[in-house]
Order: C-alpha cells, then structure tokens, then sequence
C-alpha cells in the first residue's frame, strides 16, 4: 500500500470504479475500499438491458468488467468496511473495521444505499431470482406474466407503471389505507386496467413451490389471502448508510449526502458520488456520471 494516496474511494459500485478509472487516467494513486461485492447492488441482476454499449449484460459481469478495467489501469483495491474519515481539508485518514488506516489527499464517497426488505422468511434467497427493486433492470423477465408490486408511494408507482407495459397483471400492495404518490402519477396508472391494487394490506410471507417463487401471502383487513405470481418488486424504501461520514458530509433529513452534481462537500478535499448523495434518479448511468464528476473535481482540487 502506498503512504499517500491521491484518491481513497469509499465503495466498489458502478460510481465508485468509474470515479477511479477518471482518477487513475487522470494519473493518480488510488485506493478503492469495498466492503461487500465490487459492482454494487448490479450483480443481484441477472439480465440488465439498459446500460449502454450492452445489448445485454448480466450484472455479476458488468461488476467484473468495470473491476478489471480499474485493476488494467493501476487501481488498488481491498475488502474492508471504512468506518469514519477525518480530514482537515487538505489531507485524509480513511479508518478500516479491520483497524488500518489508509492516509490520502482526497476522498471519493460512493457508499452507495440498500434496498429496504420486508424481513420474511427465505426472502434473502429469493432476491435477484424472483424478488427484485428495479423494474426497468429486471421486468422483461416478466412478459405477460402476473407481478407483485409491495409499496404505495411514488417509487412503487413509477416501477409499476413501467411493469404494466410488459407483464401480464401487476398487483400492488400497500401496507397504509391509501397510497402516498403524487395524484397526477396516481391516477395515471390506477386507471390501467392490468393493475390490480389493494390498501391496508401486511404481507405475511412468500409461496414456494419446488424453490420457485408462485404466490404471496397477505393480510387484507382481518382476511388472509394468497396473490399467485411469478415475481415480486420490492419499492418499500432505500437506506443510506452514510451517518459515519457526517463529520465531512452534511446529510439531508433522511441521511443522503447533501451535494452538489459535482459531488462537493463541506469539507474542501472530500467528495461524494452515486445513489447515496440526495438526487432524483438512481440508476446505473447516473452513477458512471456522478463518479466522473466527483473524479475531476477531485483531480481539480489535487492540481
């Protein structure tokens, strides 16, 4: 490991790497901490049709290729979990679970966000298989096939309504008496007729049958009831995981980095990038730009 870094990047997804690419063409030392799986939240897709230059592409292989081209370029990488960063804003010290501390010039924050889950029993296996969070990653699986859609606010709807346009019938279930989307989005797609939406529902828990995913179980009122389907899409809330960083980040109410697009932070020679600063739209291609802006900043600051 050098002494100094140039950059220290805090996470291995789709802005993390693409920020260090930019950072090592730029011909900088760098440093990528990882603390789960390099490609981010991409690999749990087995089919991602919306990236471009890929026809189509598993994420597992977007995550390898994005990996090797940083390794191709001079990147260094380790598995660990960076549990606080101090800086004086001019040089760092990234902290590691493991007790080693990684010293540079600047910080790039692509922590990135986990999905909210409901928590049942065998959800964890089925999730990239049959239960998933991006419609528009994952929908062709279900042409003319019968979803369930858990979640009522905006997120669920604007998923649901790219869903309704390939599959079969969507059903949406939501667990408070009303759903929370803007009226306009809302009345757009309760009018579609291969919805079909309920309220004040608990989802109790998943059907199975030989290991496939067939049906969920829910509570409707004081009825229990089975919605068969084929696959589930989970729009029950995102967690940003960035309260360790506060210190160097400011933090909106629901704990993403405040930013600006160039990724800025409050402190001079710390930036972030990716699905954990506070935006309007988290896909894969908003996180390759976020990391290049956050790159050349970064490399700004350093000339």
């Amino acid at each position: 490991m050098a002494e100094m870094y140039d950059v220290v990047v805090v996470g291995g997804g789709p802005a993390g790497l693409t920020a260090a690419l930019y950072a090592l063409r730029n011909g900088k030392t760098v440093m990528v901490v990882e603390k789960s799986v390099f490609g981010g939240q991409i690999v749990n897709s087995p089919k991602v049709e919306n990236i471009p230059g890929f026809l189509a592409i598993s994420g597992d292989e977007f995550g390898d290729l994005m990996l090797d081209q940083v390794m191709k370029q001079g990147g260094e990488v380790c598995f660990d979990e960076v549990v606080k960063v101090e800086s004086d804003g001019q040089n760092a010290t990234v902290y590691l679970d493991m007790g080693e501390a990684l010293h540079s010039k600047t910080v790039i924050l692509a922590t990135g966000t986990t999905h909210r889950t409901l928590g049942l029993p065998g959800e964890e296996e089925l999730i990239g298989k049959s239960i998933h969070f991006c419609a528009v990653c994952d929908g062709s699986f279900y042409k003319d096939k019968t979803v369930v859609m858990v979640g009522g606010g905006n997120s669920a709807f604007v998923e649901t309504s790219h869903l309704l346009d390939i599959v079969d019938k969507v059903i949406m279930l939501q667990d408070m008496p009303y759903f929370t989307g803007e009226k306009r989005l809302l009345d757009s797609v309760l009018a579609r007729e291969n919805l079909e939406a309920h309220v004040s529902t608990k989802v109790l828990g998943y059907e199975t049958k030989d290991g496939k995913l067939c049906g969920v179980r829910y509570l409707e009122g004081s009825e229990e009831k089975v919605a068969e389907c084929d696959g589930v899409f989970l729009a029950v809330g995102l967690i940003p995981d960035n309260k360790n960083f506060a210190d160097v980040a400011q933090l909106d109410e629901r704990g993403y980095f405040l930013s600006d697009e160039y990724g800025k932070t409050k402190t001079e020679n710390v930036f972030v990038a990716g699905d954990c600063r506070s935006k309007s739209l988290r896909q894969v291609a908003t996180a390759c730009s976020d990391g290049a802006n956050a790159a050349i900043k970064a490399c700004e600051f350093l000339r």
